[in-house]
């Protein structure tokens, strides 16, 4: 069975909705920038990724407000804005018929890092009850969950950045067997001065630009936001009437053995395997989102595995999320739409910020502005901390989707 996308909801730095991301995207814009969230003077990274001129009051009812972390109200907002995209009756499919899974990496930073100040600072009784749930990394599934009756399967997917594609692969085969509809994807935020210091303690943040696959790549900067995406099988889609944006075709996913174990890293299987299950060779790829570390070590073995499965300059490479920042779940996602429209449109997006990439490498990289690119597939890569691999094939529908309200 072919599972589509049939709608597309953004919250990304770059852009509030599908189609001022897109545009922003193609010109090469950077979100990023130094952050307001909070005075990160005391910090050595100071820029990030931020989402600006998002109100939640604009786009939620008024009790949900309190109730919620930042990074709720953005999977609140972003799978409204996909489901009006899809054009689709939610009530004309049955509850037990329609679901949701999403991805998480940090959970409600920022409410959390608020309730524990007012724990330890005023009173226990100044402590939000919503606490209980708003920090927790599966509360988007459940607040999607709720808002839209989505009864039927639901879950959600820790694996840092690679979380984000587990979340849309999980979603696909929940299609598969039978589920009308589901909502997929993730969203992440964790510009706090909580979630800075547990980034920090990782040790890959940059003190000051993001650059995977340069020769000065020193790490990476956090960013917020991500995508939510709505999975159906072609069949309904064609009954309703809805072209699709394209079909999740393929998925692979590994984990690395244990450092110093003298085991090869496992990503070329992840890569591999999506291949396989979508049955797609190598040569039919017409482009490669990338994961892009930012650092020298990881950079490097991601290069080694395109070129060995594509060979030296054998497809073009971008890594868009240099414009937002790493977006931990909320990037696979969000790459996933970047593909679909960039397969749609002919147009492989810039690599914002990265002009010099090591010959070594023999990396085909898209860096200064949109590339034509000609082809019906393209592969998406998202790694995660302490091992996590995942591939995801994504196929083109044909021509374009006509413009919906994602904004």
């Amino acid at each position: 069975m072919s599972v589509v996308v049939t709608g597309m909801g953004v919250v990304a730095p770059t852009g509030l909705g599908l189609d001022r991301y897109w545009a922003a995207t193609l010109r090469g814009e950077s979100g990023i920038r130094r952050i307001r969230a909070f005075d990160p003077d005391r910090y050595p990274t100071r820029h990030a990724g931020e989402v600006t001129g998002f109100d939640p009051a604009d786009h939620l009812p008024g009790r949900l407000v309190p109730q919620t972390d930042r990074m709720t109200q953005f999977a609140l907002a972003a799978a409204d804005w996909a489901v009006a995209d899809a054009a689709v009756d939610l009530d004309a499919i049955p509850p037990l018929d329609r679901g949701v899974v999403t991805a998480g990496a940090s959970g409600g930073f920022g409410f959390g890092q608020r309730e524990l100040q007012h724990l330890w600072g005023e009173s226990p009784k100044k402590v939000s009850a919503y606490m209980s749930f708003a920090w927790f990394y599966a509360v988007n599934t459940g607040q999607i969950s709720i808002r839209h009756g989505l009864s039927g399967p639901t879950g959600v997917y820790v694996g840092e950045q690679a979380g984000g594609l587990d979340a849309v692969a999980h979603a696909r085969r929940q299609v598969r067997s039978g589920t009308r509809l589901m909502l997929a994807g993730g969203l992440d935020c964790s510009l706090c001065p909580y979630g800075m210091a547990a980034q920090l303690a990782g040790g890959r943040l940059s003190p000051g630009a993001y650059r995977p696959f340069d020769g000065r790549a020193d790490g990476h900067l956090p960013g917020e936001g991500g995508a939510m995406l709505v999975l159906e099988s072609a069949e309904h889609a064609r009954e309703r009437g809805r072209r699709p944006y394209g079909e999740i075709a393929g998925f692979g996913s590994t984990f690395d053995p244990r450092p110093g174990s003298g085991r090869p890293p496992t990503l070329r299987r992840a890569v591999e395997q999506a291949l396989a299950d979508a049955g797609t060779d190598p040569g039919e790829i017409a482009l490669v989102l990338a994961d892009g570390a930012g650092l020298p070590e990881p950079d490097a073995a991601e290069a080694a595995v395109l070129t060995e499965v594509f060979g030296p300059r054998g497809v073009p490479v971008t890594v868009p999320k240099t414009g937002t920042g790493r977006l931990y779940s909320g990037a696979g996602p969000l790459d996933v739409a970047t593909a679909l429209l960039a397969l749609r449109d002919g147009l492989a997006p810039p690599t914002p910020g990265v002009d010099r990439v090591p010959d070594a490498y023999g990396l085909d990289l898209v860096r200064d502005r949109p590339r034509p690119v000609t082809g019906t597939a393209a592969l998406v890569l998202a790694r995660g901390h302490h091992g996590f691999n995942s591939a995801l094939v994504v196929r083109s529908a044909g021509p374009a989707v006509p413009a919906g309200a994602a904004a």
